[in-house]
């Protein structure tokens, strides 16, 4: 049994010897005896019954009458938060930086010249596909361009339109403007040349491997610029906006700081984190910073403030967390509180349900919780 089941269990006994000292000093009185309690046997009983004091408007409040031991009452504090916002990170790719190279024919794959983890150049061969769809559209082309040369004066644009569309059609198949000059002959088979430079991400590529229009044999990508996302609780966004510069740190890297810029924010909350995501640019110079590392961002920002209450002072019911208000006069507000992360050990960050100067029950709040629930129950 932890230390809060035995705090219930007393409190429990002490309202039971109350009620039972009531009940028989009653009875005492009825018959006409004397109730005084013998020197040195006096029973310590309560001189309050808990009970809910409803109210037209506001929420209801606990009236406890006396003193709860042990229990202490302090403000709600306000203090001020630094000028940096540090969030953890993950690494990922460029995606305006990352480029594929699919097959735009039904065929199979002849040759390849590039593997997992190669640095390629645009316009470098990387796979060569064999398909009769190359075939026919080079013939197309090349009996178009023949047209053209031996067409008689005044039919030169429905010549130049042919050659025009067989182009276009050779290009939608993946041809390069390069390959697609030097045809002098049709060919079944075409290379497939990097549309960036950069490292070969992902390969699926094998020799002999049939394909399908839409298959992704290659992926690309640069790690120049990097991004990394980041997520930032709601009540920071204030103190964020695009542009603003950051740092980055990562344990690969410990003695090396990276420099970017917010790129994005997110339009959404997470419900479950109260939290937005952020997506920072972040120069990578040697391509030090790798994707699914994890990273700190450090954001410089303004000061902000921020609440905070001791954590003995809230109670966790259900799906949600309590405090108890004092109102003075015996009288106590049960209200629900919104919390945050928080670095300051015994203290948690209230981002609603608060405000500045308030005070709030701290320790013995679980049981006063239990008197809430007995009147409410007898209410």
């Amino acid at each position: 049994m932890n230390r809060d089941s035995h705090k219930l269990v007393a409190l429990r006994v002490r309202l039971a010897i109350a009620l039972a000292s009531m009940v028989l000093g009653s009875i005492l009185g009825l018959t006409g005896c004397d109730n005084t309690p013998p020197s040195g046997a006096a029973v310590e009983t309560p001189s309050f019954i808990p009970a809910l004091v409803h109210q037209s408007a506001g929420a209801d409040l606990l009236h406890i009458g006396g003193p709860i031991p042990g229990m202490t009452v302090t403000e709600v504090r306000q203090i001020e938060l630094p000028g940096v916002i540090e969030a953890n990170g993950q690494i990922a790719y460029d995606q305006r930086n990352v480029a594929q190279i699919v097959s735009r024919v039904a065929g199979r794959i002849e040759a390849t010249r590039a593997v997992l983890w190669d640095s390629v150049h645009a316009g470098q061969p990387i796979v060569r596909l064999y398909s009769p769809d190359f075939m026919t559209a080079e013939a197309e082309y090349l009996e178009g361009l023949k047209t053209r040369g031996l067409s008689p004066s005044g039919q030169g644009t429905i010549a130049d339109a042919m050659v025009s569309a067989a182009r276009r059609k050779l290009e939608l198949l993946g041809m390069s403007q390069t390959d697609i000059a030097a045809l002098t002959t049709p060919s079944p088979t075409v290379w497939m040349r990097a549309p960036i430079s950069g490292t070969v991400v992902s390969n699926s590529a094998n020799i002999g491997g049939a394909v399908n229009p839409g298959d992704v044999l290659y992926t690309l990508g640069t790690t120049n610029v990097v991004w990394i996302t980041a997520d930032i609780y709601e009540d920071e966004l204030a103190r964020i906006q695009l542009g603003q510069q950051l740092e980055a740190v990562t344990t690969a890297w410990p003695g090396e700081v990276f420099h970017g810029t917010i790129a994005r924010i997110s339009p959404e909350i997470d419900p479950a984190t109260h939290a937005a995501k952020i997506r920072c640019a972040v120069n990578n110079p040697g391509g030090r910073l790798k994707p699914q590392m994890l990273a700190r961002v450090r954001i410089i920002t303004q000061p902000g403030v921020a609440l905070l209450v001791p954590q003995a002072a809230l109670v966790f019911e259900t799906n949600a967390y309590y405090v108890f208000v004092d109102r003075g006069a015996g009288l106590f507000e049960r209200r629900v509180v919104e919390i945050a992360s928080w670095h300051e050990s015994g203290f948690t960050r209230v981002t609603a349900g608060l405000n500045p100067g308030e005070k709030v029950v701290a320790d013995e709040s679980i049981q006063l919780n239990e008197l809430w629930h007995q009147a409410s129950g007898s209410s």
